[in-house]
């Protein structure tokens, strides 16, 4: 994998998960500011689940320098999920190297209600039945971040 310096110092990669950062790739973005971008997964446990990463390429949470900041966003997305989608809670994971299918930190938000099958941590994926059905649980997730859904 490539990994090169941009011109503020911050790491980039040839990752898909830069590749979203860049505007290269497409995705549900939910939320994005100057230290995440936030998405919905392309293959999701339950509908709504999201990723956050930080926009500078690290590899794993060793690596990430403004940590406070980063699991700031991350309690913020955890809310909002809920909120958005009226879920019961949250799981929120992290894998650091093994399991971690793309070699750029993220944190996995997935919705949770009681009985939703969530059984450990091995469970078949889903998918969105169609791009609109992925927008409207990306709008829903973004409307709470900005204060539209209590």
């Amino acid at each position: 994998m490539d990994v090169n310096r941009r011109q503020d110092g911050g790491l980039v990669s040839d990752d898909p998960f830069c590749q979203i950062i860049a505007g290269e790739r497409p995705a549900f973005v939910v939320h994005e500011d100057d230290l995440t971008v936030s998405f919905l997964d392309g293959r999701p446990v339950f509908k709504g689940h999201v990723l956050v990463v930080p926009r500078a390429h690290v590899e794993t949470l060793s690596d990430l320098t403004e940590v406070g900041p980063f699991f700031e966003r991350v309690q913020e997305m955890a809310r909002a999920v809920e909120a958005g989608l009226e879920a019961g809670g949250t799981f929120v994971a992290l894998n650091n190297r093994v399991s971690q299918s793309v070699p750029h930190l993220h944190v996995h938000v997935v919705p949770r209600n009681p009985k939703d099958g969530l059984r450990g941590f091995f469970w078949p994926r889903t998918r969105y039945a169609s791009d609109e059905e992925a927008r409207s649980y990306a709008a829903a997730i973004a409307g709470a971040l900005s204060g539209g859904a209590t």
